[in-house]
């Protein structure tokens, strides 16, 4: 932690929680954007930290608080689990001086056996009955004091989602000490270790013990739970009253529609369409806004500045691969926006329950789905999320597919191809066309990643069996104040991750496509030099046109595009385009910033957009356009089932320890999108 003023005091917090507790969102609400991501030690799983400030009279506070994953109890049955538990007992090299636990207060009975193993840990302990609107409202009257004098530790009442009772929270959290209340008898410390002396010594002891001892271990966690929801049931008939009817009969009456087989399908469906179709519609507005600004801003660069080496590098290096960059903000702030929506309504939960039945045909089960799902943003974090799947077969087979969904990175390109090759024609008078295509080929990729987990499901040989236990969630209306920031900071992430990639890639590649070996330029200049001074205005710009793109064929990226030519010709991709498959396997989206800066190299005047450059580009030997539909639908599929993306290749390595997973899944989505590509091509 940063070293803080001698007035100011420090306390390192450890936020905890079960699932759907609503954690995250309070989180959010005590820290706003400052925050910051990085990883546990020795794991790839994010950790999320933020710090507040409190003053309390003439105290100062400054409040580090780490966002753990959600678990629902000490003994862990998955890896997301097993690193909640070790960050709180000090076992991740950073110890913390107050663990809050958040409970859902309308379910609250189901979320204190987490609370009471935590106190057993005495440790310093605030107890959160979070979302305290929603137990009002379904009628429970919940004695807090008496829940606080049961269990021995302080009691914040909080609304997260409005902010209510933060303030409290904070003072409680500097007031926070060990309970004196122990909910473990010495009888059942025995069953686990002679000589045990505390429940702590057993919880640290779980990551370390023999076989023989993770047996005893689970003959005491059975008991130790059963005596825990005893006490529970005891301190929740004596401190909550809960009324005949309740609220939450809204949630159950429109769960009999959203978890229906027929229409439940039906209903997700529609959702998925529905937001396609929205992000198409509404971001063309805010992307052409960009694209007119970097247009105008090129135009200006390339008049203030002579002619040369810098003008050049400037346009068509440095502000052409930031084009490439900001102009797909819109879409992924939306995509992102869309995602935190239906996750924060409680409808993500919903679609884990329905696909479950699904996806166990397929050889997995509902806890692959929010992975799955996830993966339309980005799979780094998909495949970490597979960590919540405790079968090994299951986890394995999500972590292999997950890349053949359409993520966020693939947007940009999916984009520009389709303004290419789709006109700007609604279908039936109301959809959208170009929308209609983006929905098909996310439906490709869902399609792809369950054909390739059916084949999976019998190479992959397992007996360990699975089960599938999600508490689904009241329906609430969504925080925005929370999604703002979850869109905020994956739109930073963007910027930066994928920004500076492409920028490098961008400057590089403006060196290759703009410099050739020996005096190979030289000579194609001397070459047209004579024919543009006698021909006239019309022929002098078209023999400039052909002269630049026969310097770009001689530069050391046209030599290179050649050298792959052969390969990529029949899905019917030419060097320039094969130029761009190789710089975009680091990351995809690099493909739109390489043809900005491939089409713009050496024409500093003429800085029409992308589009306009690819629309205009005509085959050398047919005349007829090069982008056209054949080739754009061969590259969008390309594009759909191609790896490309390093990032992704390095936590699939990371998460399986096993080169063999991330070279088998490299070669088979490469051979895939090869294969498919040209059979498209061929076809169209």
């Amino acid at each position: 932690m940063p070293p803080v003023s001698s007035q100011i005091k420090a306390i390192s917090i450890a936020l905890i929680g079960n699932p759907n507790s609503g954690k995250t969102t309070l989180f959010n609400a005590l820290t706003g954007l400052n925050q910051k991501t990085g990883n546990y030690p020795g794991v790839t799983v994010d950790k999320h930290t933020g710090y507040t400030k409190l003053k309390a009279g003439t105290e100062e506070f400054k409040l580090q608080i780490t966002d753990l994953p959600g678990t629902y109890s000490l003994f862990p049955k998955s890896l997301d689990e097993e690193v909640a538990c070790k960050e709180l007992l000090g076992l991740n090299g950073t110890e913390h001086d107050v663990a809050v636990v958040v409970t859902d207060a309308s379910t609250l009975k189901r979320h204190l056996l987490l609370a009471t193993q935590v106190i057993d840990l005495k440790i310093p302990v605030v107890i959160v009955l979070n979302m305290i609107d929603e137990a009002n409202k379904a009628g429970l009257k919940i004695d807090a004091a008496e829940i606080s004098r049961l269990l021995g530790v302080k009691i914040a009442l909080v609304n997260s989602r409005t902010g209510e009772g933060l303030d409290d929270l904070k003072l409680k959290i500097t007031q926070a000490k060990e309970s004196v209340n122990t909910f473990i008898e010495t009888t059942r410390l025995q069953v686990v270790k002679a000589g045990a002396q505390n429940f702590r010594e057993i919880v640290v002891t779980q990551f370390t013990g023999d076989a023989d001892y993770k047996l005893k271990l689970q003959q005491f966690e059975e008991k130790d739970t059963v005596y825990r929801f005893n006490t529970i049931n005891y301190i929740f008939a004596r401190c909550v009253k809960s009324p005949q009817e309740s609220t939450r009969k809204l949630s159950y009456t429109a769960d009999k529609f959203i978890t229906h087989p027929v229409f439940g399908y039906l209903t997700l469906l529609f959702v998925l369409f529905s937001v396609f179709q929205i992000i198409f519609f509404l971001a063309e507005y805010p992307m052409n806004w960009i694209e007119s600004f970097f247009g105008w801003a090129m135009e200006v660069t390339a008049g203030a500045l002579p002619q040369g080496q810098l003008s050049d590098l400037l346009v068509n290096g440095v502000l052409a691969g930031l084009s490439g960059v900001v102009i797909f903000i819109p879409q992924i702030a939306l995509l992102f926006f869309f995602i935190g929506l239906l996750e924060d309504s409680g409808y993500m939960a919903r679609v884990s329950f329905i696909m479950d039945k699904v996806f166990r045909r397929f050889g997995l089960n509902g806890k692959s789905v929010i992975p799955i799902v996830s993966g339309v943003a980005c799979a780094v974090p998909s495949v970490l999320g597979t960590r919540t799947i405790s079968n090994v077969k299951e986890r394995l087979i999500t972590i292999f597919i997950i890349p053949l969904m359409s993520c966020s990175a693939r947007l940009p390109v999916y984009t520009l191809l389709i303004s290419l090759m789709i006109p700007d024609d609604a279908v039936l008078g109301i959809l959208n066309l170009k929308g209609l295509t983006l929905f098909g080929l996310y439906f490709l990729g869902f399609a792809a990643t369950m054909l390739t987990a059916f084949v999976l499901k019998f190479i992959i040989k397992s007996k360990e069996k699975s089960y599938f236990v999600m508490e689904l969630p009241v329906y609430r209306l969504p925080q925005w104040k929370s999604i703002g920031i979850i869109v905020v900071n994956k739109v930073k992430v963007f910027l930066w991750e994928a920004g500076k990639i492409i920028l490098a890639v961008s400057i590089v590649l403006w060196f290759l496509s703009s410099h050739g070996p020996g005096d190979s330029f030289d000579q194609v200049e001397s070459k047209y030099a004579s024919q543009i001074e006698t021909a006239t205005e019309a022929q002098k710009e078209e023999l400039v046109k052909t002269m630049e793109s026969e310097k770009l064929e001689n530069s050391y990226a046209g030599i290179l595009g050649k050298k792959i030519e052969p390969l990529i010709k029949p899905m019917g991709f030419d060097w320039k385009i094969g130029i761009a498959l190789i710089t975009s396997f680091a990351a995809r989206e690099v493909f739109v910033g390489t043809m900005a800066t491939i089409y713009s190299a050496n024409d500093a005047e003429n800085v029409s957009s992308i589009r306009e450059k690819l629309v205009s580009e005509k085959n050398p030997d047919t005349g007829k356009p090069v982008y056209g539909f054949g080739v754009c639908l061969s590259l969008l599929v390309f594009y759909a089932f191609a790896m490309q993306c390093m990032s992704t290749m390095a936590v699939v390595y990371r998460e399986t320890k096993s080169w063999k997973w991330m070279t088998g899944q490299l070669i088979y989505m490469t051979g895939l999108a090869y294969i498919s590509s040209v059979i498209v091509y061929h076809l169209f």
